[in-house]
């Protein structure tokens, strides 16, 4: 299908494509990547008034030590990721996940912060950071401010960010030496997962699902059996409870909330 039509935008700074929201309001949306807003807006699922342009702003595409953490901007490609030798040695988990979206050509263009934006309950990104106990930082009129991945995603593609505001930049804490696991259940390797799961232990488990629910979710209850000392087993239990698992030609409730827990253990054994 061809999408409506639309204004185009090529936003020059930060503070242009913050100035172009703030003008556009809810008519205005953010391209950087593409691949999660170009197919809804083939298929009319979403008519933006005006798109701004931010994919050329090189100045929010780095992966910088920030010192208890790594501080990445938010332009920073899926590849970059993958291949961050910084990544490697202080959040590998992040690393890992970012190698399984997609196939090499959406990892050359996705962005993460236009993954993270999107909140997309099946994609994987957003996992990583919940379980990573990760936040963004947000620039709007007003300044910036810091968001907590727990507080970040709202429901279905919906975010906490503000009609005028511009996710910036992402933080993740340093693992350190904490065990960690992706795991992630689909049908071909570049497909979104029927049900993914990322695990991080150490001090702070935490465990996060993927298309278990109208938005990415943390399992509070596995986390709290982890930090009881409960088996893997015993843990992966309750990693269906809460949840809402969508219904598709993919699998039903009952199927997914199977592969919920199978995953869940396989991820804690694998981090143990």
């Amino acid at each position: 299908m061809i999408p409506a039509s639309f204004e185009y935008v090529e936003a020059s700074s930060a503070d242009a494509a913050i100035a172009a929201l703030a003008e556009h309001g809810d008519e205005a949306k953010l391209l950087a990547g593409g691949h999660s807003l170009i197919p809804l807006m083939r298929f009319r699922l979403a008519t933006p008034g005006v798109l701004v342009d931010i994919g050329r702003l090189d100045d929010l595409s780095y992966i910088n030590d920030g010192g208890d953490h790594v501080a990445i901007g938010a332009l920073t490609r899926h590849r970059a990721l993958e291949t961050s030798d910084l990544l490697e040695a202080e959040a590998p988990l992040l690393r890992h996940v970012a190698s399984q979206v997609g196939d090499p050509q959406v990892r050359h263009r996705g962005t993460l912060g236009g993954s993270l934006a999107h909140g997309d309950p099946a994609s994987d990104l957003p996992a990583a950071l919940l379980a990573m106990g990760g936040s963004v930082v947000a620039k709007g009129p007003g300044g910036e401010r810091v968001i907590s991945a727990d507080d970040f995603f709202t429901g279905f593609l919906e975010t906490a960010l503000g009609e005028d505001e511009l996710l910036t930049e992402v933080r993740i804490p340093k693992a350190g030496s904490a065990g960690w696991s992706y795991q992630k259940f689909n049908r071909r390797a570049q497909d979104w997962a029927i049900v993914g799961v990322a695990v991080q232990l150490g001090s702070n488990p935490g465990v996060a699902l993927v298309n278990m629910g109208p938005a990415p979710m943390r399992a509070a209850g596995v986390e709290a059996a982890i930090s009881s000392g409960s088996s893997a087993a015993d843990a992966a239990a309750v990693a269906a409870d809460g949840t809402e698992p969508p219904v598709d030609l993919n699998g039903d409730e009952e199927y997914r909330s199977h592969l919920a827990r199978v995953l869940v253990e396989r991820g804690i054994s694998e981090a143990s």
